[in-house]
Order: structure tokens, then C-alpha cells, then sequence
């Protein structure tokens, strides 16, 4: 599974490191240490409090959230597989974005829960980048 160090996370839920570093020792985000004794979070429970972030009334009010142009990084929060189309979920800071593609689509780029991926809007289509 993949995990995140406190930067990436904060990146990803759109917010600042030292913000993220308080929230992991109020333990609202779960971390755990490496060999180097970097704080990380893994991806799945990353996945997880961004959409609970992202509920209306959770963030806190002075939470910067910006979207440049019409990339959404983020991290996949959800995903669905039938046996053709695929349906996949983007927290993005406040921005919950779900694409519709094939499975195959899915498959090929690896994308699982807890990954981070960039959502990319152009006209009504949402395009998927693995990061």
C-alpha cells in the first residue's frame, strides 16, 4: 500500500504542512514512522479523511483550496469495477470528482484506493492521470 509523508498528504487535502502535522498529533490522521523517521500516512486511510474533510462543515475556515486551470490532484477515494466500465472517485481537496472509463483503463494504470491521481476536466469528460 502506498503511504504518503505528511507534505504529500498535505498537498493532497489542500492545506499546509504544519496544518497536517497538527491534525496527526490531535490524531485526526493516523501516521506511522519509516527508517528515517519520517511521519507517513498510508494511502487508504489518507483516502478516507479526505472525504470526511470534505463534508460541508468539516474543513476548517481558513483551509486555502485552489485549483489550477483544469487539474484536480488528489487521491483516489473510491472505485468500481464492472465487467467493462469502471467508475472512479477523486477527493480533491473539496472537490469529490468521479470518472466514468473502461475497466481496462483502470487496470492498466494500477489505480487503487489510497493512490494519488490527478482528475483532468475538459468539456463534460474527466480524464484520470495516475501520478
Amino acid at each position: 500500500m502506498q503511504s504518503y509523508t505528511i507534505g504529500q498528504a498535505a498537498r493532497l487535502l489542500g492545506v499546509s504542512p504544519d496544518t497536517a502535522r497538527r491534525w496527526a498529533d490531535a490524531g485526526r490522521i493516523t501516521t506511522h514512522r519509516d527508517e528515517a523517521g519520517r511521519r507517513l500516512v498510508d494511502g487508504r486511510d489518507l483516502a478516507a479523511f479526505s472525504v470526511d474533510l470534505a463534508r460541508p462543515g468539516a474543513a476548517e475556515e481558513d483551509t486555502p483550496y485552489t485549483s489550477a486551470r483544469n487539474a484536480f490532484p488528489g487521491i483516489v477515494t473510491a472505485i468500481k469495477l464492472g465487467d467493462v466500465a469502471a467508475q472512479v472517485e477523486i477527493q480533491a481537496g473539496p472537490h469529490r470528482l468521479v470518472s466514468l472509463l473502461t475497466r481496462e483503463a483502470v487496470e492498466e494504470l494500477g489505480l487503487e484506493v489510497g493512490m494519488e491521481a490527478t482528475a483532468r476536466v475538459k468539456s463534460t469528460n474527466v480524464h484520470i492521470d495516475r501520478v
